[in-house]
């Protein structure tokens, strides 16, 4: 499709991409990843970057980009039955209530720090105004249009799966770099510890954050996991070094040998050690895409097919012993994704 060469003719491809004379990029199980710098807007590498995939509570960064900048956070909202009526109890939830009352700054802590699948639906349903949740999934479509994620449709505002969504790990950076340029949004994503306060006929709770990066990994500044039987685990984060501020996404990781939290890592260690000026491609902006015309699809390069070297190996690219060593730190680590492995929490 035209869109395979959005950001470069280099992004083209559903293998490889890095620069010419960069280190072995490392062996990772995602079937679709991307490392940029935020700052500039240079693509330092990626795997099948444009390559639709399903994202399970990645999703949800959509959902901040579209209506934080509409919502007020001290707005306190009630919650319906239909809010969570649709909701699966072993998905990964807030914890509101039928009835409670909660402030919208509340609301976006638990979608953010609990992936909770029921803030999201109360926040796309007060978003949607009278078209209600569904209005709430088209705003976040349009705001994919407008950031240039034209690779990108939501069915469902918390990214449990639904017909037709898909997104990639290209217009996954695009919104990442969308919520993290937002004052709010960083604070909220860095929280890992908040209350939820009481109000009259709703009493309070604590939750956590389950981004086990933050405070892991050295300049961390937040992140975003997720997990459905189809979508595998998918995570979207963001780490600041020497003033070098760079989000890796990936899609379709599996749980060993490192995980999506050990293949971030590897993949944002590749990415600090290239040099300032490496890069195969951009991050298009909300302005290009308005004026840039069609592209031409690149010719030559096998569809559906990665190239041989791809990272769909088993991770030699590491070395098996550094493969080792990572997934016993990772491991190390106590796991607080609720939905990070089959059979766990989806979302």
């Amino acid at each position: 499709p035209a869109q395979a060469a959005v950001g470069g003719q280099a992004l083209a491809t559903s293998g490889l991409a890095i620069p010419a004379d960069a280190p072995t990029a490392p062996a990772v199980t995602a079937t679709s990843w991307l490392v940029a710098d935020l700052n500039t807007g240079e693509v330092l590498g990626g795997c099948g970057p444009h390559e639709h995939r399903t994202p399970a509570s990645v999703q949800k960064l959509l959902l901040a980009a579209t209506l934080m900048p509409r919502l007020d956070p001290t707005q306190v909202v009630e919650v319906t039955r239909a809010d969570l009526r649709d909701l699966d109890p072993a998905s990964s939830l807030m914890g509101v209530v039928e009835g409670g009352r909660y402030s919208i700054e509340s609301l976006w802590l638990g979608l953010l720090l609990r992936s909770g699948n029921d803030a999201a639906n109360v926040l796309a349903r007060v978003g949607g105004g009278n078209a209600g949740r569904q209005g709430g999934v088209q705003a976040m479509n349009d705001e994919a249009r407008r950031l240039g994620a034209n690779q990108t449709h939501a069915a469902t505002p918390s990214g449990l799966d639904g017909p037709g969504q898909y997104t990639s790990a290209y217009d996954l950076a695009l919104i990442a770099r969308a919520t993290f340029a937002r004052e709010d949004f960083r604070r909220y994503i860095a929280t890992t510890v908040a209350q939820i306060p009481e109000r009259p006929g709703t009493p309070g709770f604590q939750i956590t954050h389950d981004n086990t990066l933050l405070g892991i990994y050295p300049g961390t500044l937040g992140g975003k996991t997720g997990f459905t039987d189809l979508a595998r685990q998918t995570y979207v984060g963001v780490a600041e070094r020497d003033g070098r501020r760079l989000a890796v996404t990936l899609l379709g990781a599996e749980t060993a040998p490192l995980g999506s939290f050990g293949e971030a890592t590897a993949l944002l260690n590749w990415g600090f050690a290239l040099p300032p000026g490496a890069s195969v491609g951009r991050l298009v902006t909300p302005e290009e895409k308005k004026n840039e015309r069609p592209v031409v699809p690149v010719k030559g390069e096998p569809e559906g097919r990665p190239a041989e070297s791809s990272s769909f190996a088993w991770p030699t690219g590491l070395g098996i012993g550094a493969a080792l060593v990572l997934a016993v730190l990772i491991l190390a680590v106590p796991w607080r994704r609720t939905g990070a492995r089959r059979g766990a929490r989806q979302g």
